[in-house]
């Protein structure tokens, strides 16, 4: 369970609120089971969560060149484009019981 003491910072009074409506649906769409006691630390952790959100998109940014390291010079090191393993598939395909062209055959479960 998330508790209300977890964002300290952010007022409970904040501009982006969610009801409890909302909250229910989208723990009905992430498949979340949330009981009556949690239901309204979610409304106000997630409503907290959404006017951090607000509050970062007030930030001047005009004139902020974008980057792709934090730190001047820096860069993300990418390894070398090769083919580090062989073509297995023969072998896998060994263990299916019933392949054909190169593809696995599996029964029919929808009619």
């Amino acid at each position: 369970m998330i508790s209300v003491k977890f964002f300290p910072l952010f007022p409970l009074w904040c501009d982006v609120t969610l009801s409890r409506r909302d909250v229910e649906n989208i723990a009905h769409l992430a498949r979340l089971r949330v009981t009556e006691t949690e239901l309204p630390v979610y409304v106000a952790s997630l409503s907290a969560i959404l006017a951090f959100v607000e509050q970062l998109a007030t930030a001047p940014t005009d004139g902020v060149a974008p980057m792709a390291h934090p730190l001047e010079g820096q860069v993300q090191r990418l390894r070398e484009d090769c083919v580090t393993e062989s073509d297995r598939r023969d072998a896998y395909q060994a263990n299916a019981a019933a392949v054909e062209a190169g593809l696995y055959l599996v029964p029919k479960v929808i009619e």
